[in-house]
Formats: C-alpha cells, structure tokens, sequence
C-alpha cells in the first residue's frame, strides 16, 4: 500500500513569501480534503504533490522515494490526477479518453488489450457514463466531461489519487456518487486527496483536513479538529453557523 509524504514543502506562488512548510504522511486507507479560499494554493499544491510543479524547497516522496527522481511512467503507475480544467478537443471517443488510463501499463506502440479494454468499460459504467463510450469526449456535457475524466483514472487503478475539485460541473446526484466512489477507493486501501471548495462535502466525507490560508499560514489534523468554526471563518473571511445532520457537520454561512 502506497504513502505520500510531504517533507518540510513549500509551495512556490510567485509574489508570495514562503508560508509554513508542509510536513505529514497521507497514508493508505485515508481521505484528505484540501481547504482554503481561491488563490490559497489548492491547485498549485496538487500539481506539485503530482510532480508537475517544483516546489520552492522541501520534497514529496512516494513510498519513501523522492517524487523528483522517479520516472514519470512509474509514478503514473502509482499515482492518478484528475484535473479541475481539461482541454478535450482532441476528436476521441469516451472509450478511447478512459483507456489512456492504461497507458502507463504498455509498452511504447503496444495496443490496449481485452483486459484494458473490459478495465475502462468497468469504470465508465461506475461514473454512468458507459452508454456515452462512443461518443466524441468533445460533444459532453460538463458534467458529463468530468465523470469521463474521473472514469479515465479510475482506469488507470492508482494507489494514490489526487483530484481537483472532483464534483465541479455535476449534479446532486453525481456529486454523491463520485465521493462515495473515492471513500469506496480509499475503504480498497488507496489515499485520496481531494481539493474542495464545497465545505460540506468535506466535512461528510473526509477523514484528514488541510487548511491553506491565503498567507501560506497552514493546518492539518483529523478532521474532527479540524472542523472548528473559528478557524472555518478566518479561512474564508466569512460567518458560519453549524449543525449536524446524520452524525456531519453542517456549516451555513451567515449574514
């Protein structure tokens, strides 16, 4: 089972001056939610957890390997992104998007095989988007889009996801099923780093809390004690008021 750690990290955010080092282990079985308000870092954070963005200092390592001298085929093999915006002008179909999920796992110029192609036909079913597979990615709705995208890591079978606003552009519906699909890949023994800006859904489905401040000020915890009004309101500069509903927290803003 995979772990991610995070070793005294800073993000790089051009203009800002180092924040607190980021230094804890996500382990297998958990489900991390990453909070803060827009220009935190969310994103920037994921894309260097990812290994797409040098920090400014510090490292992540991947089952105690440093992510920067990692092959990207193995890292792929390990670790799943789904993004917060994709470009799918490309003409492809639904299927074909879902299968370069299985690329890390074939060779170069190798062909999918029957398993592949049963692999990513499993997932478009579970995102309930199997009816669409022969359908130009192109032509979808968002919601519609993303579902396809969540389907392609699915695909891809990753120790560790990281995923990027996961219920933009879905229903209520949608929304539910898709975070219910990630506990479900955690209870399997995978990590999942989620970042959200709904606030509900993480307090119902996380286990683990990061808060970015805009200053770069940051903390992390279970989320129990992570799930504190005060420290709710001075993230996003904004009254709450709290009740629970089936054992959760639910936090409304106030006038």
């Amino acid at each position: 089972m995979s772990r991610l750690s995070l070793k005294n990290l800073v993000i790089d955010i051009p203009g800002r001056l180092d924040g607190r080092p980021l230094d804890f282990v996500i382990e297998a079985g958990q489900v991390w939610g990453v909070l803060g308000p827009n220009g935190a870092g969310k994103t920037t954070l994921l894309h260097t957890i990812a290994g797409l963005r040098a920090p400014r200092s510090g490292d992540v390592l991947l089952d105690g390997d440093s992510l920067s001298k990692l092959r990207r085929r193995a890292v792929a093999q390990k670790l799943g992104l789904v993004f917060q915006e994709r470009h799918d002008d490309f003409p492809a179909t639904v299927l074909e998007t879902a299968l370069i999920g299985r690329h890390p796992y074939l060779s170069s110029w190798q062909m999918e095989r029957a398993d592949d192609i049963e692999q990513a036909k499993k997932a478009l079913a579970r995102l309930d988007v199997a009816h669409l597979q022969d359908r130009l990615v192109n032509t979808l709705s968002g919601g519609e889009r993303q579902r396809v995208a969540i389907a392609t890591v699915l695909t891809q079978a990753p120790a560790i996801w990281l995923a990027d606003e996961p219920t933009n552009h879905l229903d209520l519906h949608h929304q539910t099923a898709t975070m219910a699909l990630l506990a479900d890949e955690a209870s399997a023994g995978h990590a999942v780093v989620l970042c959200l800006h709904d606030l509900n859904l993480a307090a119902r489905w996380c286990d683990h809390l990061l808060l970015l401040f805009p200053d770069g000020e940051a903390c992390w915890g279970a989320a129990d004690s992570m799930l504190v009004p005060g420290a709710l309101e001075r993230l996003y500069g904004q009254r709450l008021s709290v009740a629970e509903i089936d054992g959760a927290p639910v936090f409304v803003p106030r006038r």
